[in-house]
């Protein structure tokens, strides 16, 4: 299988799964930022971010004007919040939980939208 396609297939489940918690259960959203308070959580958090976007990088580096750009994305966006919140914790969390007051129904929509995109490439649903 390629790497493209693995990926797309991980990263469009996830933030699929991940709307679909978020959306029948939104007081997951207070809760994880809450945790994120705790900082045994907050290292355990930034190194899975850090290790699930190194991973992707490493793997899947690649900038083409297609699906591949944003898989790439993600990866680099979960590597740098991680490396951000593990090197700069306080500064981070005051920086997320304003983008996350301000922009939850968008970032809703996006994750849906980006996972239900990269599904659809990886299982060739809908041809485009």
């Amino acid at each position: 299988m390629d790497i493209s396609i693995f990926l797309a297939k991980f990263w469009g489940w996830y933030l699929l799964i991940f709307f679909v918690i978020l959306s029948f259960n939104p007081s997951r959203i207070k809760q994880i930022f809450d945790d994120l308070n705790d900082q045994k959580f907050l290292i355990i958090t930034s190194f899975l971010a850090i290790v699930f976007g190194l991973m992707t990088v490493l793997l899947h580096n690649i900038w083409e004007p297609n699906y591949k750009l944003i898989i790439t994305g993600i990866g680099w966006v979960s590597l740098d919040i991680g490396l951000l919140l593990f090197i700069f914790p306080f500064i981070t969390l005051k920086w997320l939980e304003f983008i996350n007051i301000k922009l939850i129904q968008t970032i809703y929509v996006l994750l849906f939208l980006t996972g239900i995109f990269l599904l659809n490439v990886a299982y060739d649903i809908v041809p485009y």
